[in-house]
């Protein structure tokens, strides 16, 4: 009887046992389940925490500044630059006395309309250079919240000349068309990348998708672009890891990509893409 007895106490013993660590286990794996989810979703998080938009480029403090002169007409702006010119004519000593009296009517009379619309001319001549200076720090100021980061950033390559190791550089701006059809963006819409691979652009403005480290450093060069020399004035600077492209002008897509269907599909609609491989842009 009493072996009876511990022999089933044993085998409770042992089947409470085998009960825990059974629990034990399924805790076990779905710890481990919700683990590896949250690292697949912090990784996915990450990768896409990594694309970055243009404007994202300007550093914000520069963005929002006062310009008096931005809700001017183009007949007010006229008339200041009236103001300025026939200003600057009466210091000319050698001036007529009939061209001054000219330019004296001249500055009165704008002065006068500008005045009819409540604004103060004085004012607004002194405050040219301040503005100007707002514009340039808008135009060249990079967000320093980008700096060391890893980003993803889609737009248009320039072929460049390489670095002096031969390494292959390419310019990268938000348009198709700057710096041959149109002028080069501001220094902050610009990025100098350097190419870590084998890969160079087919073709001017090659729709591209970089991925690199940014760094915020002011390059300035000039090279030829189509038909003649363009400064090149960049406020970041890549060191490109990763080259995704869109499709060769009039070739079908290589790529089921959504980024790379979506300029193919941009390009085309604007006329800049057509089917049977002729291209209304500007050849390489």
């Amino acid at each position: 009887m009493q072996g009876g007895l511990f022999t089933s106490a044993v085998l409770r013993t042992a089947f409470i046992v085998a009960e825990n660590e059974l629990e034990m286990s399924i805790v076990s794996l779905v710890g481990s389940v919700v683990t590896a989810f949250v690292f697949s979703a912090t990784l996915a998080l990450a990768a896409e925490d990594r694309s970055v938009d243009w404007g994202d480029l300007v550093d914000p403090s520069a963005k929002t500044y006062e310009d008096p002169y931005r809700d001017l007409s183009s007949q007010q702006i006229e008339a200041l630059q009236t103001i300025v010119r026939n200003r600057a004519w009466l210091n000319d000593p050698t001036l007529s006395e009939a061209r001054m009296a000219d330019s004296a009517a001249k500055i009165s009379a704008a002065i006068e309309g500008l005045a009819e619309d409540r604004i103060d001319a004085d004012w607004l001549i002194d405050q040219r250079w301040i503005v100007a200076d707002r514009r340039e720090k808008a135009a060249t100021a990079a967000n320093p919240n980008l700096d060391g980061r890893t980003v993803t950033l889609a737009g248009y390559a320039i072929p460049a000349p390489v670095d002096a190791d031969g390494a292959t550089v390419v310019y990268l701006v938000p348009e198709r068309g700057m710096c041959s059809h149109t002028p080069p963006p501001n220094a902050n819409q610009m990025i100098r990348a350097r190419v870590n691979s084998d890969w160079n652009p087919s073709t001017i403005h090659q729709p591209v998708r970089l991925t690199g480290t940014l760094s915020i450093e002011e390059t300035n060069y000039s090279f030829r672009i189509v038909d003649g020399i363009v400064p090149m004035r960049a406020s970041f600077i890549m060191d490109t890891t990763e080259v995704e492209t869109a499709p060769v002008f009039g070739s079908p897509p290589q790529t089921t990509n959504e980024w790379a269907t979506s300029i193919a599909e941009r390009l085309r609609a604007s006329g800049q893409l057509q089917d049977h491989g002729t291209s209304n842009a500007e050849s390489p």
